[in-house]
């Protein structure tokens, strides 16, 4: 099913084929079932200073920096940006409720699909807006013999952050390849067109709460409800 959709997107881009080397792969909602919490500690957070910031909200703006986050939200009441000091502690009080939430479980049958990847030979990348300093023990707890250092890309990594294709472009940079020998699976707008605008083939898994048309507005390729239905029509 996914090569049909793989067709139209070459004949779209006009790329000269498709010659798939690795699967890309988002962090937050793609691989750990993390935004409900992260909603939660965010809502909490905007709600202390005033800011109009909803659930539907966090998971509209996922993928964004901290930074990116509160600015795209503080001047509609204070009428400027926040300050770097401002950022810093309003992203810690955020840090804080999220750490007294219990620690995320990882996306229902999501290991299975990256065993899927990885037996067919093909590489695994992390790109996440994610600085967790303890992030490759956390994904080798919960997905032993996946991912390794060198083939992550991290908040630490970017400049600009997604929706700004420069994740995307550093993955593919990182591994050497060329934009139609990677797949992208994502599960936010945000995500998905930073990841489109590298012009990368992109699968939405709308493991949350928003309609998938703000997946597909967005540019996703295909959009699964679970990661499940994706294993199930994986065909490449």
């Amino acid at each position: 099913m996914i090569s049909h959709y793989i067709h139209s997107f070459l004949q779209d881009k006009k790329y000269p084929k498709f010659d798939l080397k690795a699967v890309f792969f988002d962090m937050d909602g793609v691989l750990y079932n993390s935004m409900p919490y992260h909603a939660e500690a965010w809502v909490k957070t905007m709600q202390e200073l005033k800011l109009p910031f909803t659930e539907y909200d966090v998971y509209m703006n996922e993928g964004r920096t901290g930074e990116s986050t509160i600015n795209a939200f503080f001047p509609k009441v204070y009428n400027r940006k926040a300050t770097d000091e401002e950022v810093q502690n309003i992203y810690k009080v955020k840090s804080q409720y999220f750490n007294q939430l219990p620690e995320a479980e990882p996306i229902e049958n999501v290991f299975d699909f990256l065993k899927l990847v990885k037996n067919k030979g093909l590489e695994i990348f992390l790109v996440t807006g994610s600085g967790q300093l303890s992030l490759l023990e956390k994904l080798n707890r919960s997905f032993p013999n996946i991912f390794q250092k060198e083939k992550m890309v991290t908040a630490f990594d970017v400049k600009y952050g997604k929706p700004h294709p420069e994740p995307y472009l550093m993955a593919l940079s990182k591994g050497n390849f060329d934009p139609w020998q990677a797949i992208v699976v994502e599960n936010a707008p945000l995500g998905v067109r930073s990841a489109i605008d590298a012009g990368i083939f992109t699968i939405a898994v709308n493991t949350g709460i928003l309609q998938d048309e703000e997946l597909t507005k967005e540019g996703a390729n295909v959009v699964f409800p679970t990661m499940k239905s994706l294993i199930e029509s994986w065909d490449l």
